[in-house]
């Protein structure tokens, strides 16, 4: 799994799906996807396409921008360290954090009024992939793929706080645009994969002296070699001379008391 070099893979999707994203976007602004067309809408049959499409989609240029480069720099990440289960990993957690996101309510918090919404935008992509990256190398607990989840952590620790609503850190009651159920959806999903794939790819190195019945002749050797240049290392301790360390060793016990 782990590479001296960088593989084609490792940049050919992560620029792929930039590329999708800002295709989308251009798109957008020549007037096609009007009218919530290919964004999720929940529980609506119609909303369902936006599992797909949705995540091509943007509402402003800040908005690709701030999903662009997460994108880039953990689907980088995903398909050098996990390369055997990375498109997996991106294409299923695509689908299945756009189908969960269809499937929850989106519910006002403070009225409990259902709300029309149209989820555009990368953004729960990105929480798969950093969720999936931290929690994937604490359950394989391996040292290489803990330093990823310690790098993803420093860098998107904060992304954390956007699975919940941003009405309950605002002063209005004002439904926000951000969609937290997209974030919750991929955290959850991010992390769902990590479990299931701990044990798939790659597998921590053993080495041959750790197998219990290992045996190495030039250790043997070695080791008769030093017994014969050093017999006096090998010789029993006389019994007075044990004693007198037993003696020895019992003072300064009783010293330290």
């Amino acid at each position: 799994m782990f590479k001296n070099q960088i593989s084609a893979n490792t940049v050919i999707y992560p620029l792929a799906m930039l590329l999708m994203m800002w295709l989308g976007f251009l798109l957008q602004n020549f007037g096609f996807f009007e009218n919530c067309w290919g964004a999720i809408i929940p529980l609506v049959p119609s909303g369902l396409k936006g599992v797909v499409l949705s995540p091509l989609l943007h509402g402003n240029l800040e908005h690709l921008i701030g999903n662009s480069i997460p994108i880039l720099i953990l689907l980088i990440l995903l398909y050098h360290f996990y390369a055997s289960i990375a498109t997996k990993v991106f294409i299923g957690g695509w689908l299945l954090t756009g189908l969960l996101v269809w499937l929850l309510p989106p519910i006002d918090i403070f009225s409990g009024k259902y709300l029309y919404t149209c989820t555009i935008g990368a953004s729960g992509i990105v929480y798969v992939l950093a969720f999936f990256l931290f929690f994937s190398g604490v359950f394989k607990w391996d040292m290489k793929l803990l330093t990823v989840s310690m790098v993803v952590a420093l860098y998107y620790g904060s992304l954390i706080w956007g699975v919940l609503p941003e009405e309950l850190f605002s002063r209005t009651n004002e439904p926000s645009n951000v969609s937290w159920q997209s974030h919750l959806s991929g955290a959850t999903i991010g992390t769902i994969m990590a479990l299931v794939f701990k044990n798939v790819g790659h597998k921590k190195k053993k080495f041959i002296w750790e197998f219990p019945n290992f045996y190495s002749e030039l250790d043997d050797k070695l080791w008769q070699d030093y017994r014969e240049k050093h017999p006096e290392h090998f010789e029993e301790m006389p019994q007075k001379k044990r004693d007198e360390i037993w003696e020895h060793l019992e003072e300064l016990r009783r010293d330290r008391k």
